[in-house]
């Protein structure tokens, strides 16, 4: 993505299955567990560049001794700088005393973070503070080891105010106005709920041996019970993973599936991820062997051992989330690499007729490295339509073609290449708006001597296209710099025109530039009155409860076609001066399903939110928009 957002947070899960000294023997260190979460959460590192975190339960630690661990860092590396500390507790004890690192017990009695149940977080703030108090894992601490709970999870909540407002109702007072606060207390609430409601069951059935009580709870606390009620008006995009203080877990997805979320186990391991190459790598598992937590379960890891798929919340119409498809997620899983791939193919008509079909003079390329494998996707269907030209001009003549003809036919084929580099040196470190524009302009270096001045059309491949800031800043002023008659921009992805709302940086209606370029169409055709009734009903809908609220914004883009967004599109995001004619395209919505049928959530494209809340805060980010107000629209 050329304009660079923020986005999706990360989870990594680990459950031993055997003792500590078990991994001794097998593998030579009673750190696997330690090792394969480094693995786990390196695997994942493009989700989270804000900061990073992990905490660690041990099982079975007599009262007294410290059972869990934590540490959490915004290093500009945060999972290194996170392994670094760790690392630096077994290095000392290496050093002084190396017969101890081969004592897995006496590790686990004296040496942190060697627990057999491990929660790693990846975070990538949307908006709003980054601090190490934003780091999750997040902590509830009790003295009663079943009323510990960590958490750590990708999600966002819409309802956030109502939430709240359950926790005031029920007399508590959140320490701040935020959805990871709601959802470690609402879990932590009924958490609580159900250990007094096992106690004072066992103290009606005439026991009264209190520590014996604490081991029966552990035993038979009801983790989906627990998760049901906690989600029962949760409006968002959820994947949260949590540990009880005694060793029970748990890995939950939303239930329409928004969030991604896959597990692994055997024997000696339970794993879960954010992304399955994460899994795949990490523990050398085959693809097939991974399975996909399904909406509205939760992976359940009693204490005992026992691994359950237990529903908390009825399913609803999957919409798992397209852009983990075309951006987000690493492209190194074999579905995502085909999905990209199609996505690329499914361009070539329009490209082609955007170039009419002159492939001879036309240059492919692609924009970042994201769109790299898209790219791939285009070429072969750039190769495909070469060679059924090649067929068609060979066989479907009258006459002989001479040698000359034959020659020629045969020596098209596909000009690729790379043009558009970005250089990671250059940093814009300069305040000045002027200087720092000229700056900003030299981000992307670019590849002399491929286009013919004057006769070649440039294509160049993004995935996806928000703002068009850097398009028109960086990224065309360079290529217009080669010489080419004609430069089309193709995005991999649909029009972006609604902001998200379940995780990702893309919440203000003034950040689109489809949105900005309807506004624009409205305003030359003396449409304004529609703006003035869209927000009127906007405003209107924001006293509703979110079910009664339906997406007023649409009306913004009804009066147009695609095709005339996506050409007042090039006119905004060509710089002054510019000599190349500039056409831009994008995939449509028909186009984006076929090439991702399983992740039909689509509502950054198309409006149509999941879930309820989606509606009420698209409304409010319009109101926003129209009010001068540079805010989140959910909190």
């Amino acid at each position: 993505m050329s304009d660079s957002i923020k986005h999706e947070c990360g989870v990594a899960f680990i459950r031993l299955l055997k003792p500590l000294s078990y991994y001794q023997k097998k593998y030579g260190t009673a750190l696997y567990g330690i090792n394969k979460l480094y693995l786990l959460m390196e695997k994942q590192h493009n989700r989270g560049q804000d900061g990073a975190g992990v905490a660690t339960i041990k099982l079975d630690i007599e009262p007294g001794k410290r059972y869990i661990s934590r540490h959490r860092s915004m290093a500009p590396s945060a999972v290194a700088d996170i392994f670094e500390y760790i690392q630096k507790k077994f290095a000392d004890i290496q050093k002084e005393s190396p017969e101890k690192m081969q004592d897995a017990e006496w590790l686990k009695e004296n040496v942190s973070f060697t627990g057999e149940v491990l929660l790693g977080h990846l975070r990538y703030g949307t908006h709003g503070k980054n601090s190490i108090e934003s780091c999750h894992p997040f902590l509830r601490q009790n003295n009663w080891q079943t009323r510990n709970l960590v958490i750590a999870g990708n999600f966002n909540m819409t309802n956030v105010d109502e939430l709240l407002q359950q926790l005031y109702d029920l007399g508590q007072h959140p320490k701040e106005k935020a959805d990871t606060v709601t959802v470690l207390e609402k879990i932590g609430h009924f958490l609580d709920t159900e250990n007094q409601g096992l106690f004072d069951q066992y103290k009606r059935e005439g026991m009264d041996d209190n520590k014996e009580i604490s081991k029966m709870i552990a035993n038979d606390l009801d983790v989906a019970k627990i998760l049901k009620k906690s989600a029962k008006s949760w409006d968002g995009g959820y994947t949260i993973a949590g540990i009880l203080g005694h060793g029970d877990a748990f890995v939950m997805r939303d239930p329409v599936g928004i969030r991604p979320a896959y597990y692994y186990y055997n024997d000696e391991i339970v794993v879960a991820a954010s992304e399955r190459p994460a899994i795949q790598t990490a523990f050398n598992v085959a693809f097939e062997d991974i399975r996909e937590i399904k909406p509205g379960h939760a992976l359940v890891v009693k204490k005992n051992g026992r691994i359950t798929e237990d529903q908390f919340s009825e399913p609803k119409e999957k919409k798992s989330c397209s852009f983990e498809r075309i951006y987000f997620s690493r492209g190194s899983d074999a579905a995502i690499y085909r999905e990209r791939k199609q996505l690329g193919r499914l361009l070539c008509p329009q490209i082609l007729e955007a170039v009419d079909h002159d492939v001879k003079n036309t240059v492919f390329s692609f924009i970042p490295n994201t769109a790299e494998v898209a790219y791939y996707g285009m070429a072969e269907g750039v190769h495909k339509y070469i060679k059924q030209y090649q067929r068609d001009a060979l066989l479907n003549r009258e006459d002989k073609i001479s040698d000359e003809e034959l020659t020629e036919v045969l020596a098209i084929a596909p000009r690729l290449e790379k043009l558009a580099i970005k250089d990671v040196k250059l940093r814009t470190f300069i305040t000045n708006d002027a200087d720092r524009g000229e700056m900003v302009a030299h981000v992307y270096d670019t590849t002399y001597g491929v286009i013919k001045n004057g006769t070649d059309t440039l294509v160049a491949l993004d995935d996806s296209i928000v703002r068009g800031t850097t398009l028109k800043q960086s990224i065309l002023k360079i290529l217009d710099r080669l010489g080419p008659k004609k430069i089309v921009i193709v995005s991999s992805a649909p029009q972006i025109r609604y902001p998200d709302c379940y995780g990702i940086d893309m919440s203000r209606m003034g950040e689109f530039v489809a949105f900005e370029a309807a506004v624009s169409l409205l305003r030359e055709n003396g449409m304004e009155a529609v703006l003035a009734d869209v927000y009127q009903k906007c405003k209107d809908s924001l006293l509703l409860p979110k079910e009664q609220v339906q997406n007023y914004v649409k009306a913004i883009y009804e009066p147009f076609t695609d095709q005339e967004i996506s050409d007042r599109i090039a006119q905004i995001i060509t710089p002054k001066g510019t000599n190349a004619e500039v056409k831009v395209i994008y995939q449509t919505l028909e186009n984006l399903h076929t090439a991702c049928p399983d992740h039909l959530g689509d509502w950054y494209f198309s409006g149509d939110y999941p879930t309820p809340g989606g509606n009420k805060i698209v409304n409010r980010a319009f109101v926003n928009w129209m009010e001068g107000k540079n805010q989140r629209a959910y909190m």
